[in-house]
């Protein structure tokens, strides 16, 4: 139970914190040490600590994972989602469609490919891109669609391929927090030209940071091997220019393959958290969670909340409260990509939908070493601020004004 019995209690006026450690919207997760001590002992044994045992055993696993023909491990997801766009871009086009609402950093790694974004809007209803959000920004100069799937569900991934075939354009989609999903088509990893995910720590797989690109093409997975190599095929014979040191290394893929061991254990452990959220947050007002598609296999690890208009107090005063307590709630996704000053080209976008859904979700803390407890704290701490919010909001601005 918090100790709050009025708003002076608060950390943001002085108060003592709610929690002791910080409570992340990561997911942190800590792979049993014996099983990684047990993998590294593969690599150790051999001394092959690039392109050796573990390497390959992981990308066997995460390709039988997925249910894909193949899985190309790189150093981190940021080099796995630039080089598979790299790979199959249409040469000589400039634009890659991408939502606006998604990674802060998605717009660098266009830029960094030499393309131009070109932001697309996203359903109100999924936070996410569609088909019919994504034609209208189909012209002659577009590469690539970038498919990227929101923190919570997926996005529209029979309809995005769909229309990439109608229109004969390349189709890779950003997977990074959408490891366990699947959609009425199958597992998520089997679709596009390919599709990228990541090793952080703040992913459901955990592998010290790293990245990998699933496909069932083969050209393609060779390409990418090459790609990541320095372009080499063989020791000597360059075939791919550009390449890059992208390797995974063999302790990256060993705590990775004790993530995967136990990521059965790991998704019920996430879905007992959500529930719990779920149930707690039912009985307050002005917030709404935004809920997982049980029909289908889902990882829960993120969670995601609405601040409706009648919740009292704005979004930036609720997240302010929050971390001073050591609750690390974030906004999501925001601001927009659009709206994000660029020292680079991009396709300038009125996206009304975008605008207004970046002002209201808030990410909630989760993972790892968040315990059902904590999130008992943390929606009651939520209830507080309901109930005490027009006094937060005229303490909050007295000081900020008299400062």
């Amino acid at each position: 139970m918090i100790k709050k019995k009025s708003i002076e209690d608060l950390a943001i006026f002085g108060g003592e914190c709610l929690f002791a450690v910080p409570k992340s919207t990561s997911n942190l997760l800590q792979p049993d040490f014996e099983k990684f001590a047990g993998y590294s002992k593969l690599f150790f044994n051999q001394r092959r600590y690039s392109n050796g045992p573990c390497v390959e055993l992981l990308e066997k696993r995460l390709a039988e994972f997925h249910q894909t023909q193949f899985c190309i491990t790189f150093c981190s997801g940021f080099w796995a989602i630039a080089s598979a766009i790299s790979a199959v871009a249409i040469e000589g086009k400039t634009e890659i469609i991408m939502p606006s609402l998604t990674y802060r950093r998605m717009a660098d790694i266009a830029a960094w490919l030499n393309l131009k974004p070109h932001f697309c809007e996203v359903e109100p209803q999924t936070l996410a891109m569609s088909a019919a959000t994504v034609e209208p920004c189909i012209n002659e100069n577009t590469a690539l669609v970038l498919g990227a799937h929101p923190i919570v569900n997926c996005c529209d991934v029979k309809g995005l391929e769909t229309l990439a075939e109608q229109r004969n354009i390349p189709l890779v989609f950003d997977s990074v927090e959408s490891v366990y999903e699947s959609i009425p088509e199958g597992r998520v990893g089997g679709f596009g030209r390919a599709e990228a995910f990541s090793l952080h720590a703040c992913k459901l797989l955990n592998g010290f940071g790293g990245g990998y690109i699933t496909t069932n093409d083969p050209a393609l997975a060779k390409q990418l091997a090459q790609a990541r190599e320095f372009g080499f095929s063989g020791e000597e014979n360059i075939v791919t220019p550009g390449g890059l040191n992208a390797k995974l290394n063999d302790m990256h893929a060993a705590l990775a393959l004790a993530s995967l061991d136990g990521i059965d254990e790991q998704v019920a452990r996430n879905r007992e958290r959500y529930f719990a959220y779920k149930r707690l947050l039912d009985g307050i007002g002005g917030i709404r969670l935004v809920e997982f598609d049980e029909r289908y296999r889902a990882g829960y690890k993120n969670i995601v909340v609405e601040l409706l208009d009648e919740w009292p107090l704005s979004r930036m005063d609720t997240i302010s409260v929050l971390n001073a307590e050591k609750i690390l709630a974030r906004v999501y996704y925001s601001p927009p990509l659009h709206k994000k000053p660029m020292g680079f080209g991009y396709v300038p976008a009125h996206l009304p939908v975008t605008d207004r859904l970046s002002e209201r979700y808030v990410n909630l803390p989760c993972g790892h070493l968040v315990s059902p407890g904590d999130i008992e704290n943390i929606v009651e701490m939520l209830a507080f601020i309901s109930e005490n919010a027009a006094q937060i909001s005229k303490r909050l601005h007295t000081v900020f004004e008299i400062k």
